[in-house]
């Protein structure tokens, strides 16, 4: 007889706990099979229930890291176009310790995407939603006179190019770009965009 479904559901949400507890404690290199059973306080037969191998226990964690990042605080734009695009900035950004900690697993998944082809297809489908999402405050920023016309998919591009390369340097340098000035940064990006 097979155990009623709220128990498998409940006994899946504490592998996915374990799995992130290792995720944020460890990284992607430190996600193992035996890591999260010692998380879980269990065997790694009870893990393998779950996950055949490492590449699945991979792609589960960062279905994991985009619900989480999904559902984190974020800032709501008061106001469309230009307000809405600095708005997406700061919740991409590592402004609080718990953004910080996010960004630095979504940095660590980085190799792991780029070594499995269908991880690397899903995690180029994430950066195309980010990017349709800056693209639509774009536009919208443009229809309202606030930014230049031109290629909304490319200014994208760059706004996420930029973005990530001053996540990159905060995550590195913390006491060098603390969060007022990665907020300031985006400020002068966006006026220069806006000129």
């Amino acid at each position: 007889m097979s155990p009623p479904r709220t128990d498998h559901d409940s006994r899946r949400r504490k592998v996915s706990e374990a799995v992130w507890r290792v995720l944020a404690e460890h990284g992607f290199q430190g996600l193992t099979l035996r890591a999260v059973a010692a998380a879980l306080g269990a065997s790694t037969g009870l893990v393998t229930h779950y996950f055949a191998g490492k590449r699945e226990l991979v792609a589960h964690a960062l279905d994991i890291l985009e619900a989480r990042t999904a559902h984190r605080p974020r800032h709501a734009a008061p106001a469309p176009g230009l307000t809405a695009l600095r708005t997406h900035l700061l919740n991409i950004l590592p402004l609080t310790p718990d953004a910080a900690a996010m960004n630095r697993i979504w940095v660590g998944s980085w190799d792991v995407a780029l070594s499995d082809p269908d991880l690397f297809a899903a995690q180029r489908l994430r950066y195309a939603r980010i990017r349709a999402d800056l693209r639509e405050s774009i536009q919208d920023a443009q229809r309202r006179g606030e930014l230049p016309d031109g290629d909304a998919d490319r200014l994208a591009a760059t706004v996420l190019s930029f973005t990530h390369g001053l996540v990159v340097q905060a995550l590195f340098d913390p006491e060098g770009f603390p969060a007022a000035s990665q907020t300031e940064l985006v400020d002068g990006f966006l006026t220069a965009l806006a000129r």
